[in-house]
């Protein structure tokens, strides 16, 4: 019982800040409304008992990628500016294709639910197990690829402080 009532207000921490980022007109109020889903999602995580994940959503969204959203925000944009309003007819449009996309995934949850439970195992992974797929150099293992990672996002940070410079 104690789970459910978690799980609710999670998701309803999760649903009202992802409309309040969505809707804000202020882009630095955005990127802290996002920050709380995020931040809600992990909970989920922990909740679920996938502790691994929770402190991945949490040291790499919340933590690392908030990071590099604020900066690009802070370097690219006046923050304190409000956003322009859309056009009437725009909104309206895009409403029309949100909630026609929320129906088509609403579908494809519905006749395919059944076919989910049979291909999940309730098994959880160990974090020793996944670091060694981490940072292994056989075949499936992502070694190389988490170097690349490593190496793309040194360029980002030193362009974005040779963009500061510039300024």
């Amino acid at each position: 019982m104690a789970e459910q009532i978690i799980f609710y207000i999670l998701a309803a921490i999760i649903a009202i800040f992802s409309i309040l980022a969505v809707t804000s007109k202020q882009i630095i109020r955005s990127a802290t409304y996002l920050l709380f889903v995020l931040i809600g999602t992990a909970g989920l995580y922990l909740l679920l008992g996938y502790h691994y994940l929770f402190a991945v959503q949490i040291a790499v969204y919340a933590g690392g990628v908030m990071v590099l959203f604020i900066f690009a925000i802070l370097l690219t944009n006046r923050p304190g500016e409000n956003a322009k309003t859309e056009r009437k007819d725009r909104r309206i449009v895009a409403g029309i294709t949100s909630l026609a996309g929320l129906a088509f995934c609403g579908h494809i949850i519905y006749w395919n639910i059944s076919k989910v439970y049979t291909f999940v195992v309730p098994a959880e992974m160990k974090v020793q197990d996944i670091g060694h797929t981490l940072m292994g150099t056989g075949k499936y293992e992502y070694l190389l690829p988490f170097e690349f990672i490593s190496i793309l996002l040194l360029a980002s940070i030193v362009g974005a402080i040779m963009i500061a410079r510039k300024r």
